[in-house]
């Protein structure tokens, strides 16, 4: 799989969401060419594994004849290994292709109804299964009924049809058939990044920065091959998850991938992503749940632990939590008005012995006292996990110009004595709303996080001493100096240059009084 054909295909998507969209903003698109593009790789997976089961008898899927005897004998068969292996059932009438080519007549090109019954049958197949969760409500954000599609059932249906018509022209190649190829979840991604970067304040509940859920990822797999598990209690779509899967493989996570969010919408990309990537229905769990009141997962430790959660949000810090084990033996809650230390503590109650966390905060969780203070004391010198401190530029996340901050966290540290500060605000290229991080300062980061190199103006290994000096507050200044000494000046040559100026200025102003002494006219002071 090349580049230039993952780029094709990236172009080619977003070319038909551009085209088709109207005037719906970008994420009130998304959720429907999103969505289309799903029905159609459930399509084309669905087809696929079909064709392999006929092979053998020298027929394909599409040739069936429904609503025979013999068609839904067939028919009843393949449902039952389809919903094994792949998790879901769709006839050969209610692939995308089918619905696609009906919407292209013309004249009897009425789709909407066939097509909302469709993806209601998916989720039916899935019912009393082990992927029921997996699908349940998966496609509600798809409503076809909804008048941004158009003001008349008309308009809708012309709309539908076109979208399902630019989706299956044949130049659009998902490559299913190649099994080494992530082309299409590749290209799901990009979208999702571009629709991140025209919905304002609303991108970051459901989008990292590839480059910066890179840095994370590669901090959580540093040294290791392969993970036991991956989790995100604040998922979004769950790109940072699937970051984590490229650094060892989907296949070298051996418990597979985990994950809360509380947005709905959000959660429904999620899990549309995971199948995009080729992930399976069995290798993922994933919640849609306010992780910090109501958590999922109770009981379970993963190797891999990173998220973005929402900086200094609200939370209730109900005084009921102090006897919950995430919180309880901390002495005191985060403030209510700023949950990023929930999160923090909610991560690491989750976070195995041999495992790594990597969390982005807001700047403010490495210096604001009161309980944040008190809490990060104890983190730092009674239980002795925080590893790394990395600060980042301002104005690299969607929605947010704030700057931000990696924490790194480890129960076992390899280098228990110390902390790792890396300043990397002033690394980045600006681009024309926001500033962007390249691969560059990406591998800056990672080198010196592996290494625990210190640089001058860039990063310090700062020992515990040092840290209890400065009373636990990790503001990044404090340890990393990126003050730059100017060049000093001496007085006396500057002098000496003032008076060869003015000497020089008493001749100009002699020649421009004697022009003046000509011309008649009195000479400016």
């Amino acid at each position: 799989m090349t580049e230039e054909q993952k780029r094709l295909l990236r172009d080619a998507l977003w070319k038909i969401a551009n085209d088709l969209r109207g005037k719906m903003d970008a994420d009130e698109f998304r959720d429907y060419i999103l969505g289309f593009i799903f029905f159609r790789y459930l399509s084309e997976r669905m087809q696929m594994y079909a064709n392999g089961i006929l092979s053998a008898d020298d027929i394909t899927y599409g040739s069936i004849r429904e609503g025979t005897d013999e068609g839904e004998e067939i028919l009843d068969a393949i449902r039952s290994e389809a919903v094994e292996e792949l998790g879901y059932f769709l006839r050969p009438s209610a692939l995308f292709e089918a619905v696609a080519a009906k919407g292209a007549q013309k004249g009897n090109n009425f789709i909407l109804d066939d097509l909302g019954r469709i993806l209601t049958n998916i989720q039916k197949s899935t019912m009393g299964t082990e992927s029921e969760e997996d699908f349940d409500h998966l496609f509600e954000d798809m409503d076809l009924g909804s008048t941004k599609l158009g003001r008349s059932v008309a308009d809708r249906n012309e709309l539908v049809a076109k979208v399902m018509g630019r989706l299956s022209d044949s130049k659009v190649d998902f490559q299913l058939n190649n099994a080494e190829s992530d082309v299409l979840g590749d290209a799901y991604e990009y979208l999702i990044g571009q629709f991140a970067s025209g919905a304002g304040k609303k991108a970051g509940e459901f989008y990292t920065p590839q480059q910066v859920s890179t840095i994370l990822a590669r901090i959580v797999t540093s040294g290791k091959t392969r993970l036991e598990s991956v989790y995100d209690p604040t998922c979004g779509s769950g790109s940072l998850l699937l970051r984590v899967a490229r650094e060892v493989g989907i296949r070298n996570i051996a418990k597979g991938f985990f994950g809360q969010e509380l947005n709905r919408t959000t959660y429904n990309l999620a899990r549309m992503n995971m199948f995009l990537h080729g992930v399976h229905f069995r290798q993922f769990d994933l919640k849609q749940e306010d992780t910090l009141v109501r958590p999922q997962h109770e009981g379970m430790q993963f190797e891999a632990v990173v998220a973005t959660p929402p900086f200094s949000a609200d939370w209730s810090a109900d005084p009921s939590f102090t006897t919950d084990d995430r919180f309880s033996t901390f002495g005191k809650l985060p403030p209510k008005s700023k949950a990023d230390y929930a999160f923090v503590l909610h991560m690491l109650h989750h976070l195995a012995d041999n495992g790594t966390m990597a969390v982005i905060l807001p700047l403010g969780a490495l210096f604001r006292g009161g309980s944040e203070g008190a809490i990060r004391k104890i983190l730092i010198e009674e239980r002795n996990w925080l590893d790394a401190v990395i600060g980042l530029p301002a104005n690299i996340f969607y929605g947010t110009g704030i700057p931000t901050s990696i924490m790194v966290f480890k129960k076992c540290r390899e280098n228990s004595d110390d902390v790792l500060f890396i300043d990397a605000s002033g690394f980045f290229d600006k681009a024309k709303n926001q500033n962007v991080l390249r691969d560059a300062h990406v591998k800056k980061i990672i080198e010196t996080y592996r290494n625990r190199s210190e640089e001058a103006l860039y990063s310090h290994v700062a020992t515990m001493a040092e840290i209890e000096e400065n009373d636990w507050n990790l503001n990044i200044p404090r340890y990393v100096d990126t003050f730059v000494e100017e060049e000093r000046v001496d007085l006396n040559d500057v002098l000496a240059e003032l008076k060869e100026i003015n000497a020089g200025m008493a001749d100009v102003d002699a020649r421009i009084a004697s022009f003046c002494a000509e011309l008649g006219l009195e000479a400016p002071l």
